[in-house]
């Protein structure tokens, strides 16, 4: 897998499968008998990424949401952890490959969504509901008021990094204390 993905990020789909075995040190016959296609292949890749990045946002903003006594702080801290992890290099270049082959794989979007994003959002969702149960926010529908704080926060920064290009830190923070005033201006108890 490790190979696969190096091999993944330099060449796109057009990886050598012939130089994915080379680098793990094994034939291209077992990797084949592993993974049966190089398509499969791809998609291993591109789920295990997706999923070691939620995994690394959801521990984060566990952590953080956890007991939160403060809302303005812990969602800043939600958003810098979710920033910080799709804006690292490998998960933006692969993340570059997999939507350059989406017309090749459109079922790759769907898993990198529901194996990515899509994990987070439940989570995020459920935590304003129970926010909004506690009378902390006022947040009529959960799953809007996640893709708008997406939309806030992290948006920007995947606009960007698909020109090649990063949000400055002093905008960053200009952008997320916007964010989250906005955010809470709406959600906020009234």
């Amino acid at each position: 897998m490790a190979a696969a993905r190096q091999e993944f990020l330099r060449n796109g789909f057009d990886a050598s499968m012939d130089t994915i075995a080379a680098q793990a040190g094994v034939s291209k016959v077992t990797v084949y008998n592993h993974f049966g296609s190089k398509e499969d292949l791809f998609t291993a890749v591109i789920s295990q990424l997706g999923d070691e990045t939620s995994a690394r946002t959801m521990e984060a903003a566990m952590q953080v949401l956890a007991d939160v006594t403060d809302l303005r702080v812990a969602l800043t801290d939600v958003a810098r952890s979710m920033i910080a992890s799709v804006t690292e290099p490998e998960v933006l270049a692969l993340r570059n490959v997999m939507t350059g082959e989406l017309r090749r794989f459109p079922e790759l979007g769907q898993t990198w969504q529901r194996r990515g994003p899509a994990r987070f959002a439940g989570y995020f969702a459920d935590w304003l509901r129970a926010q909004t149960a506690q009378g902390r926010l006022d947040v009529p529908d959960p799953e809007v008021a996640t893709l708008q704080f997406y939309g806030l926060t992290v948006h920007p920064h995947l606009v960007a990094a698909s020109f090649g290009d990063a949000i400055p830190g002093e905008l960053t923070d200009r952008l997320i204390a916007g964010a989250i005033d906005t955010f809470l201006a709406r959600y906020g108890p009234h």
